[in-house]
């Protein structure tokens, strides 16, 4: 799909699968096009080179230079490929390559830009910041979990509900480039993704949540296809809301809510339903009295017998809204 002229300049927040396979669509639709992404990830091959090298998590910054990557097929494979055996089982050399670039520039950011180079991506891809975080998560029941990778379990392990999540060390500071991309954006998107543990960990650092509130974009919530065994279990989608604007001081964070229109497969139904989850409900009322707007659109991709996004109907519903309901007069 060919460019617009004018493309418009947008900032995608989040983490995880959900953002990588947004940034997939949204590349074809323009180039000025922003990730910022999550650093909270503590498990896994990302886990185990932060823990040993001392280097950011690089997996979610892996995934979307990936999917924003303009280089030859092979070139992919090989940054997706994972070690089958040995000390480096289950290691992604995508992750390798950043830690190696880690080193020879000095920092994880430099490593980024560096890596953004020779994959010749389109946009940018930016850490939300470089300080050393952890998530911790505390539940309804009084109970408490150090570390991304460990709250999924613990809240599987009992009859409880996540209560809040937050940044160890409390309010690490964003990236400068991070928030001046928020500065500049003309339309920001917050999700697809795990609501704990890929998108609200963006809005506890600090001035990430000022910066989105304070700013004039068109924001848009990207609410997730299902909700998540281990995290979201029976949320709606109001309650996804209710807990990104009680993570970041209620106000200012989106102006509508996107979510889609499509029944999952009777098939696909039931395999969610195994593990405890459900097409998300949408409440379009109860987020209207929220004062947020509801947009349902059909953007279901399931050829993979799960439910997602499909990235390339999300990007062009996206831009679609964008030049019905932007602002800036050159788009309409």
């Amino acid at each position: 799909m060919a460019k617009k002229a004018t493309e418009p300049t947008v900032v995608a927040i989040g983490g995880g699968s959900g953002l990588s396979n947004m940034l997939r669509g949204l590349k074809k639709q323009t180039s000025k096009l922003t990730a910022i992404v999550t650093m909270a990830d503590d498990g896994g091959g990302s886990g185990r080179l932060r823990d040993e090298l001392g280097m950011p998590p690089p997996g979610d910054v892996r995934n979307c230079l990936q999917a924003l990557a303009n280089t030859e097929p092979a070139m992919e494979q090989l940054l997706d490929y994972r070690f089958k055996e040995g000390c480096l089982k289950g290691q992604s050399m995508g992750n390798l390559f950043l830690a190696a670039l880690n080193d020879i520039s000095g920092s994880f950011f430099g490593a980024v830009q560096k890596l953004s180079e020779v994959l010749a991506i389109t946009g940018r891809v930016l850490p939300v910041t470089t300080e050393d975080v952890r998530l911790m998560a505390s539940f309804d029941d009084g109970t408490e979990v150090f570390g991304e990778s460990k709250i999924m379990a613990h809240k599987k392990s009992g009859d409880r509900r996540i209560g809040r999540v937050q940044l160890l060390p409390e309010n690490p500071p964003a990236l400068k480039d991070s928030l001046e991309a928020i500065e500049n954006a003309e339309l920001i998107l917050l999700g697809p993704g795990s609501l704990y543990t890929s998108i609200i960990p963006n809005l506890l650092t600090d001035g990430i949540a000022e910066a989105i509130a304070n700013s004039d974009a068109l924001k848009i919530y990207v609410l997730n296809v299902t909700t998540e065994d281990g995290e979201t279990e029976n949320y709606t989608a109001s309650d996804h809301v209710r807990a990104l604007l009680s993570h970041s001081n209620g106000r200012g964070l989106f102006d509508y809510c996107l979510a889609n229109s499509e029944p999952l497969p009777r098939e696909v139904e039931r395999r969610y339903a195994a593990v405890g989850a459900c097409q998300t409900v949408v409440d379009d009322e109860e987020l209207e009295r929220m004062g947020i707007r509801t947009l349902l659109r059909p953007m279901l991709d399931c050829s993979d017998g799960f439910a997602h996004h499909d990235p390339d109907k999300l990007a062009t519903e996206i831009m679609s809204i964008f030049r019905e309901k932007s602002r800036t007069k050159i788009y309409l």
